[in-house]
């Protein structure tokens, strides 16, 4: 399958086969080195076998070698790795007291069991020949895929978990204490009993997870990578059950590698971030991506002294110095997640602190439960999810409306976060409390990342990701964007998409509680809430109105797999349609119209009875993942007079998700907010506007009539209407744009405002705003993308001299998939 896929253009594949093996632990003990921009050290991964091969095993039928039947076909693929003699069976790098990595364990067969040689290694060829022989060698034998890419991977091995004293005290099992089992059942056991202690037992676990991953090796396994996976064999082992159930991998990322981004911030110092990559975490560690594959971790990260290390890990990590210059940072998990929720980001960041101020808001702020007392009767049911340590079950976390949170930035930046950030995230937390309930995490680090980063936020369990670019002007675009990542922690992270082409299940849901949170954290009054609302659902109208008109079809699709949705191979692997298109990481269409659909159910239900319903979905299913029909189904239930009046799940899907253009029912809905009152103010100035610039190209001298003129004062959202409004005026002139600036200090208000200044700016070719434009595509990267596009549109010279210098200066530190569309725009 993997000679059919092109890595840059076609669908995202998700090769492992996690219906045969499914991990359930990862521990990870990394060095991040910034002179080589490298992350290398050692994984071990802790697996449980797979639903789909205890099926067929049950029922007699043959479990398949591999998930693909075309696995012989793959021609892009690495040679197999045999350990050189230079690498040592133990990492100097690494500190452990009690238990050696290295060890003699059992006789190495690796040599025996078909590698390749070291010169085949040195040489770097390769051949779809050789993997077939490989596998023909062995025809019967089983092979784990995990997902990997743009890794170097160095060794792989068994590991003697029996050899782990005092192991046997952590299991249940009587049979491990009998001599007579086979040693490798008795590995595979002793796996299985830990992966399933119960969740109060889970710092025990952890602990023991730590001593297993230290245990000697027993065994080198044999691999191949392969563009897009590692495939892991034991010579004579044909079934998932008798396969190694701890393995350990040796691997270093490649500085090139997708996964992380190797920058700057702005102070110019080095840092490395996990960027949210389309391709998620595969170029970081070899893992099972698809979502099914829900699992733990704790991971050790050493690196200079200089250097804080932030992860998704629900504790806050206290670094300890190994030694001079070198600190050590560990997180973990108990809360079982897709790999692709694992966050790291490594760099000079600063803690953002005003005495005082913390407790001062947590304590004077009045916190409201949710409106419903009776929603909280969920909590007292069993969850429905994998056992963990669930705040869903906790009295204490159930009534904690601000979980504890800091604020990391680059020291230059500290002031904006102190004066507009760190103010917002209690008002913030308590509002989405307040809405949903329970935290599903415990703490919060919120992270302003470098100016590089592609998008206004990414939210990860216990870390958020914020853009500079909500920073300036002002509380409003900073205060939404927060709301939106927050509302992730729910819909996203503790529900997540079964199958990730459902993205509306996140960004649809994050979008629509934005506006619920953000109006509960002003304490906005009925009608403004209304007022605002409109506001905003006519700007979302207008972008989604624009985007279906310059995009390609299936990409506008919210269920583009239609009734095959969350379905996999026999093996558990599977493709995310359209998951590595470029262009697919700008659009919006999920958001907009997942807001959209959400909106016209709440007005269809009534927003009270649709925010119990939504809470009540969260109570059942926290923990979980879901399909689109899993929501609308309970909806449905919840409200059953609905469903007499036609409102059914079929024709939800008929008309929202499995269609592309914009949905029937928002056509008509889209002219009623342009009677608001906020937008009738801003079609008003808008009026205004064209008079006065009619008046100046008549007679450039009637400077007095401009000076008589009075403009009201406008809100963000409506400085975005109006200077969109004005985009559509054939010509400004120049005095008219001056005077624009002016009166509404555009420079200094937020990226959202000074993005539609800088269209303006291009359109019209106003020379003394260009400075505005190159400062806007180097410092708000995030948004900045298009008014490349814009520059070269109009097909003039300078404009497009000035997009291609402007490009050159920016393009080395430019996240990769920005970098590729904006090349191929300019060339």
């Amino acid at each position: 399958m993997e000679s059919h896929l092109d890595p840059m253009k076609d669908d995202l594949p998700l090769m492992a086969n996690t219906n045969y093996m499914l991990v359930r632990h990862y521990v990870l003990d990394l060095d991040v080195d910034f002179k080589s921009k490298v992350i290398e050290g050692i994984i071990v991964l802790f697996f449980e076998t797979g639903s789909q091969y205890l099926k067929t095993s049950s029922s007699g039928k043959e479990c398949c070698q591999s998930q693909f039947d075309e696995t012989c076909e793959v021609k892009a693929c690495e040679p197999c790795y045999m350990p050189m003699t230079t690498v040592s069976a133990c990492s100097p790098k690494l500190e452990y007291n009690d238990f050696a990595v290295c060890g003699k364990g059992e006789e190495d067969t690796s040599e025996k069991n078909g590698n390749h040689s070291n010169e085949a290694q040195a040489s770097g060829i390769s051949s779809s020949k050789d993997i077939c022989d490989i596998q023909n060698q062995g025809n019967k034998d089983f092979l784990l895929v995990l997902d990997c890419c743009d890794l170097s991977v160095l060794k792989v091995e068994e590991v003697d978990v029996a050899a782990v004293s005092g192991i046997e005290k952590f299991t249940r099992s009587a049979q491990l204490t009998d001599v007579s089992k086979e040693l490798e059942n008795l590995r595979n056991q002793i796996v299985h009993e830990l992966v399933t202690l119960p969740a109060d037992h889970w710092k025990e676990q952890l602990y023991c997870f730590t001593r297993c991953s230290q245990a000697p090796g027993c065994g080198e396994l044999l691999f191949t990578t392969g563009t897009w996976s590692l495939e892991i064999r034991k010579s004579g082992v044909q079934t998932p059950t008798d396969f190694p159930h701890a393995i350990r991998i040796w691997y270093k990322t490649k500085p090139e590698g997708r996964s992380v981004t190797w920058t700057t911030d702005q102070n110019g110092r080095p840092c490395v971030y996990t960027m949210g990559s389309p391709i998620n975490n595969r170029a970081l560690f070899p893992c099972q991506e698809p979502p099914v594959a829900l699992s733990t971790w704790q991971a050790s990260v050493r690196t200079a002294a200089d250097f804080v290390v932030l992860m998704s890990g629900e504790n806050s990590a206290e670094p300890v110095q190994l030694q001079e210059g070198i600190m050590s940072w560990y997180y973990y998990v108990t809360m079982p997640m897709p790999a692709s929720t694992f966050t790291i980001a490594v760099g000079c960041w600063q803690e953002v602190k005003q005495q005082g101020f913390t407790a001062a808001i947590q304590t004077n702020t009045k916190f409201s439960l949710p409106s419903s007392q009776a929603d909280f009767r969920w909590h007292e049911e069993i969850c429905g999810h994998v056992e963990y340590p669930c705040r869903f079950q906790n009295p204490a976390a159930r009534l904690q409306a601000v979980i504890p949170y800091r604020v990391f930035t680059p020291c230059c930046l500290t002031e904006y976060c102190e004066e507009h950030l760190l103010q917002l995230i209690p008002q913030c937390l308590s509002a989405a409390y307040t809405t949903l309930g329970t935290h599903p995490f415990s703490r919060l680090d919120v992270l302003v990342v470098p100016s590089n980063f592609s998008s206004l936020g990414m939210a990860s369990p216990h870390i958020i990701f914020l853009s500079q670019s909500v920073l300036s002007g002002g509380s409003q675009l900073c205060g939404t964007r927060l709301c939106h990542e927050i509302a992730h922690a729910w819909f996203g992270l503790a529900i997540g998409a079964r199958d990730w082409t459902e993205e509306w299940l996140s960004e649809g849901f994050a979008t629509f509680l934005e506006d619920i949170f953000w109006a509960r954290a002003q304490q906005l009054s009925h009608e403004e809430v209304k007022e605002q609302q409109e506001l905003k659902a006519l700007l979302r109208w207008r972008r989604l109105r624009d985007e279906v008109q310059n995009s390609e079809e299936e990409l506008q699709v919210l269920r583009p797999k239609k009734e095959s949705t969350g379905e996999t191979s026999e093996s558990g692997a599977s493709v995310v349609k359209h998951g590595l298109k470029a262009e697919k990481v700008f659009m919006q269409v999920h958001y907009l119209k997942g807001y959209f659909l959400l909106r016209s159910l709440a007005r269809t239900i009534g927003e009270a009875s649709f925010l119990s319903s939504l809470r009540k979905f969260v109570h059942k299913f926290h923990g979980q993942l879901v399909l689109s029909q899993d929501f609308l189904c309970m909806l449905l239930e919840d409200i059953p007079e609905q469903k007499e009046s036609g409102l059914t799940a079929e024709r939800i899907f008929q008309n929202w998700l499995d269609t592309s253009g914009i949905p029937k029912p928002l056509l008509e809905e889209g002219e009623t907010w342009k009677e608001s009152r906020l937008v009738q103010q801003v079609s008003g100035e808008v009026t205004k506007w064209i008079r006065t610039n009619q008046m100046m190209r008549k007679s450039g001298k009637k400077k007095r009539r401009l000076d008589e003129v009075v403009f009201q004062k406008l809100l963000p959202d409506q400085l975005v209407l109006l200077l969109e409004s004005l985009l559509e005026v054939k010509t400004l002139c120049p005095r008219i744009l001056q005077c624009l600036e002016k009166t509404y200090q555009l420079r200094e208000q937020d990226a959202e405002v000074r993005h539609r200044w800088c269209e303006l700016i291009v359109k019209h070719k106003y020379v003394p705003g260009y400075e505005d434009v190159e400062k806007f595509l180097r410092e708000d990267q995030a948004m900045g993308v298009y008014l490349y596009g814009e520059l070269m549109v109009n097909e003039d010279v300078k404009q497009q001299e000035l997009a291609r210098k402007w490009f050159a200066a920016a393009r080395e530190h430019m996240d990769a998939s920005s970098a590729k569309v904006v090349a191929e725009m300019l060339f």
